[in-house]
């Protein structure tokens, strides 16, 4: 069985404890993240008033790989076996879809409001429960 575990901000903790419980030990486990491209874009446009550039800042890029791979190494060591961490970055519902292509089954949490209905799922996990070709394991964080 090969599993994807989308990893967040937000809701790791919560899709690490659920795949440690849910998954067979021989399991293929993917721990996966995604930084979302459009905020770099956004970011390397910056110009003062009147055209003036601002002084150059830490490159926005480098701190998101620094943050991902931390953010993956918590997750690695709270699942407590064998995984393999991917960080990937684009738009963030099309990364998670392609990374669970040629899985059996991507592990996810609502990143919504708190109560059951509709909007319990944001715009990114909506696309990714539409469109996955695997089974989905949808947990509340």
């Amino acid at each position: 069985m090969r599993a994807v575990v989308w990893i967040t901000e937000s809701t790791w903790e919560t899709c690490v404890d659920e795949a440690a419980a849910s998954l067979p030990e021989d399991a293929e486990v993917t721990l996966l993240h995604v930084a979302p491209s459009d905020v770099e874009l956004i970011a390397s446009h910056r110009h003062g008033p009147l055209g003036r550039h601002h002084p150059p800042a830490p490159p926005l890029e480098a701190i998101a790989d620094e943050a991902a791979h931390a953010l993956l190494e918590e997750a690695a060591a709270r699942l407590g076996r064998p995984a393999q961490a991917l960080a990937r970055r684009g738009r963030v519902e099309h990364e998670v879809v392609a990374t669970a292509a040629d899985a059996d089954l991507l592990i996810l949490a609502r990143d919504g409001e708190r109560r059951p209905g509709p909007k319990s799922l944001g715009p990114r996990a909506r696309f990714v429960v539409d469109h996955a070709a695997c089974r989905v394991l949808l947990v509340w964080p």
